[in-house]
């Protein structure tokens, strides 16, 4: 590792100089590859394959957003009891193996829209248990005040796959078809468990006498509650979903039929998520540093929905398609602007024997709008047309700029705050404690 990090100039310090964080950083990598093959394949299956609506388009977005309603809070209790490197290295094998059933129904004639349902409905639930675990990882490999820094390294990993990863899906697209295509994404995320294992990591649970897990999930619910940050933080980031996922929904329909994009032509405009992934990645550390992890999260809800205006309006032909590939450069920088921000304010306010169930709270209230927001997408999609969807996502993530700046929370954030003392969630335990 020291003769790599000399011959790529590391500098002394550098989080790329730890071997455990560099296979993290490794293993986010793989399965960011994988993951830009299903974000491609999966709804252009429904849409091109099977001929979705766009009211189907919005149910298939949110059964998989169900999980994260049903899931979140109960998971974020049993992942402060429980290692998380397994169920996070486990979560990328189940992906996989939903991903193979896809071609395997294809190839035997039974794929249909309530199979993908199905698929759906089990890659939610392992980004809601897995995903959780994968964030708390992060934490036990890299020191609290380098977050936004290991951050915007992990946004740079996705980065890379978000360049190269929707061409070569699309092409795999073209030539073997979207559901013999998910075959490459499961490889990817077996790869991506592989370099997990054996990691080292630095967690530590608290041994507990007679736990209650009713009395458990209440705590981490009332830790982020009493927070006046994290309730701030969970009110904007849960309208953005909402228009987040509003968008996500008729952005395939979008191209493929209005602009009418070929497959191919649908991955090669989803390049440009890996443009603005790089860009933010690059800038995203310098901006929080410079203006604060407040304004530069005010700052990415400015950006996404500058993207999302600018397709509603955008007319069919070539300046449409340079519109769309341009609002997807834009979503994904503002994007890292706003989750690097976002994820290191809320972990750096937080105790580490809570961080389970802070993530998991936290999840569970962001999405809360994300499912309705997904089937409000299509209903809009399929009654008033799609760039009404586009043209809602934008309007809320603009005003969510106007709602955030007005906080002094929010706009006078300048650093990251310090975590709660465990005598106050102590305390908050003992609250909650059947008498």
């Amino acid at each position: 590792m020291g003769r790599l990090a000399r011959l790529l100039n590391l500098p002394e310090g550098d989080l790329w100089r730890d071997p455990s964080y560099l296979r993290l950083w490794s293993s986010i990598l793989t399965a960011s590859f994988g993951n830009q093959v299903m974000i491609l394949a999966l709804p252009l299956t429904a849409a091109v394959l099977l001929q979705a609506s766009p009211t189907q388009m919005g149910l298939l977005t949110a059964i998989e957003l169900l999980p994260f309603l049903l899931l979140s809070l109960p998971a974020g209790v049993w992942l402060d009891r429980v290692r998380k490197l397994p169920v996070y290295a486990g979560g990328e094998l189940l992906v996989a193996a939903a991903a193979i059933t896809v071609p395997a129904a294809w190839w035997m004639g039974w794929l249909t829209m309530p199979w993908l349902y199905v698929v759906g409905f089990v890659v939610g639930t392992v980004h809601t248990v897995s995903g959780t675990a994968a964030q708390i990882v992060l934490t036990q490999v890299v020191a609290r005040e380098r977050l936004v820094e290991a951050h915007a390294k992990n946004a740079l990993a996705s980065s890379g796959a978000e360049v190269m990863g929707p061409g070569l899906a699309g092409l795999l697209i073209k030539l073997f078809g979207a559901p013999l295509a998910m075959l490459v994404n499961a490889a990817l995320l077996i790869g991506s468990a592989a370099i997990l294992k054996g990691i080292r990591v630095y967690e530590r649970r608290d041994a507990r006498n007679a736990t209650h897990f009713g009395r458990d999930l209440m705590v981490g619910l009332r830790f982020v509650l009493g927070n006046r940050l994290l309730v701030t933080l969970a009110v904007l980031m849960g309208g953005w979903q909402m228009a987040h996922y509003a968008a996500v929904t008729v952005q395939i329909l979008f191209a493929t039929r209005t602009l009418g994009l070929s497959e191919q032509a649908v991955g090669l405009c989803y390049m440009g998520v890996g443009a603005g992934t790089i860009a933010g990645s690059v800038l995203g550390r310098r901006v929080s540093h410079r203006i604060g992890p407040g304004p530069c999260l005010v700052a990415g809800f400015a950006i996404v929905g500058l993207g999302w205006a600018l397709v509603a309006v955008a007319p069919a032909g070539p300046w449409g398609v340079a519109a769309f590939a341009l609002m997807m450069m834009l979503f994904a920088g503002g994007a890292v602007f706003i989750f690097i921000n976002f994820l290191a304010l809320r972990q750096a306010v937080t105790p580490e024997p809570l961080l389970g169930r802070m993530t998991a709270t936290m999840r569970w209230l962001t999405l809360l709008a994300a499912g309705p927001g997904a089937l409000l997408g299509g209903w809009l999609g399929e009654h008033l047309g799609l760039r009404w969807t586009l043209a809602f996502a934008a309007g809320v993530s603009l005003l969510l700029v106007v709602v955030a700046w007005r906080l002094p929370r929010i706009r006078e954030l300048k650093t990251l705050p310090e975590p709660e003392r465990p005598t106050d969630w102590l305390g908050l335990e003992a609250d909650v404690r059947p008498s």
